[in-house]
């Protein structure tokens, strides 16, 4: 007798261990949690001020708007352990607003776009995710490994001398350390200790103070100041409708790679919700709205082992007090200090599987063209979505041309019936893409005056199917010959009978 094996009940299937009571219960698990939000808090800080500087608002605006976001998104979103904050991704998108209207606009447009996320979620936009090919998600690993390392450039670039062995230096205890322990997450031992070294023998390098000035007071809440009309609607819309596009797929794909990080299942529509939420009340408290930051996540996943929603809690814990009780101290960390995490970072980000030759060679031309499509695009724009949407929309042409090839005709002239008959055989799945030029498998004018079509090898999938299936009927009757369809499945019979002969193509 054979075990049946049942399916995977949901409340099990997104239960991820350890959960946060398990994690409270055990003393190594949680110091791994603290300790791995304390790193993302020191590395979030540098990037919140550099994202409210490209985004034209004040520094404060960004480091608020990541203490609410990863504080909201630990008890919202769907996918534990994942590092939402102020991103430049939606300080791109969302800048015009602050420089042409001012900050009123700004937070109003955060609000919407929060807003229009929620009615994304409402609306299951996040099962769309199941269309992304594993081509495209390759790309954007790679994209986004690519973006990470570049974006350090500007702290390598006309900078002291020093700056470049400071670097190495934290480079090699990243490497050395996990040889050593893995208690202490390396990224924070090499923070500590390039700090420690800027001040004891005074290195003048550029440090996080210079960056921008750091808050010195709680936010406040903070309400808009703009008239409630459709103008307002007019100007600030398409810039949220922008921001939530390009937040939720950043945040949704970044989930779906922790996700295979850690070979765990999260809830994507739960994800959603929690990004548009986490939006409103950094809108609410006047800041600038943002989604899950890739670089923060891997910090925190890979290079500091954190698996619960206390790592990101506290992450947004830690860039409140560190702002506003450890502002001096956090001042004095060395950019390069930084530099170095996030280039271990990139290098642990990029799939460096994808682009072996062994790979190369065994995967199909068009599954690599695409994830080339998916990275090119992506880093030529700096813009996630273009970049995904771009390798989604180049996956549908490939696999429409190629799957467009696999039906196949075969021509059989049967001479047992009594009426002179030709038979043809379709063989393979009919839609748009593989049924237009079916009309040119068939000699129309030296077949006899019986015509039978087997359609048991075939599925019919769409209108223009059906279409072209009445066009090749027509042809033959025009030549005064009788044509026969038989062999169709019951999906394919319905189908063709609801459809045949009103789509006006072939009569």
């Amino acid at each position: 007798m054979t075990d049946v094996i049942p399916v995977q009940d949901p409340k099990t299937r997104y239960r991820i261990e350890p959960t946060v009571l398990q994690a409270l219960r055990s003393p190594r698990i949680l110091t791994r949690e603290v300790l791995a939000g304390l790193v993302v808090a020191i590395a979030l800080i540098p990037e919140a001020i550099a994202f409210s500087i490209i985004a034209g608002v004040d520094p404060r605006v960004g480091l608020f708007s990541s203490f609410v976001m990863a504080v909201a998104i630990s008890f919202l979103g769907g996918r534990p352990a994942m590092i939402t904050a102020a991103t430049g991704a939606i300080a791109l998108v969302i800048a015009p607003v602050a420089r042409e209207y001012g900050m009123d606009y700004f937070i109003a447009t955060v609000l919407l776009g929060g807003l229009i996320q929620v009615v994304f979620a409402a609306l299951g936009v996040a099962k769309l995710m199941r269309f992304i090919p594993r081509s495209v998600m390759v790309g954007f690993v790679n994209a986004l490994a690519i973006l990470i390392f570049t974006s350090q450039f500007p702290q390598l670039i006309g900078v002291p001398w020093l700056v470049y062995p400071m670097v190495v230096v934290g480079l090699l205890i990243m490497y050395l350390m996990p040889l050593v322990t893995r208690v202490i997450p390396a990224p924070l031992v090499a923070i500590v200790l390039l700090t420690a070294a800027t001040v004891v023998f005074a290195i003048n390098v550029p440090t996080v103070g210079d960056q921008g000035d750091l808050p010195q007071s709680l936010p406040e809440l903070f309400i808009p100041n703009v008239p409630l009309t459709w103008e307002t609607l007019g100007i600030i819309a398409p810039y949220a409708a922008a921001m939530a596009v390009v937040g939720l797929l950043e945040s949704l794909m970044t989930a779906k790679l922790v996700d295979e990080i850690t070979d765990t299942h999260s809830r994507k529509t739960r994800e959603a919700f929690g990004q548009g939420a986490a939006n409103l009340l950094s809108g609410v408290f006047g800041g600038m709205g943002g989604c899950a930051m890739i670089g923060q996540t891997m910090i925190n996943v890979k290079a500091s082992g954190a698996r619960t929603r206390i790592s990101t809690f506290l992450a947004g814990v830690f860039v409140l007090i560190l702002v506003l009780v450890l502002g001096d101290i956090v001042a004095v960390i060395p950019m390069a200090a930084l530099v170095a995490v996030m280039i271990v970072v990139s290098v642990a980000t990029f799939d460096w599987h994808s682009v072996r030759l062994s790979t190369l060679k065994r995967m199909p031309k068009s599954e690599t063209a695409v994830m080339l499509i998916t990275v090119v695009i992506t880093v030529w724009t700096h813009n996630l979505a273009i970049g995904v949407g771009a390798g989604v929309l180049a996956a549908m042409i490939l696999f429409a041309r190629r799957v467009a090839h696999f039906v196949t005709v075969t021509r059989h002239v049967d001479k047992n019936e009594q009426v002179p008959t030709v038979r043809y055989t379709v063989d393979g799945e009919l839609f748009f893409a593989s049924s237009n030029d079916l009309t040119t498998q068939f000699e129309y004018t030296h077949d006899p005056e019986r015509i039978i079509i087997d359609m048991s090898q075939s599925h019919i999938w769409d209108a223009s199917t059906v279409a072209a299936l009445d066009a090749i009927v027509t042809k033959y009757q025009h030549h005064g010959k009788h044509v026969i369809l038989e062999g169709m499945n019951e999906a394919s019979t319905k189908l063709h009978g609801r459809l045949s002969g009103g789509l006006g193509g072939g009569h």
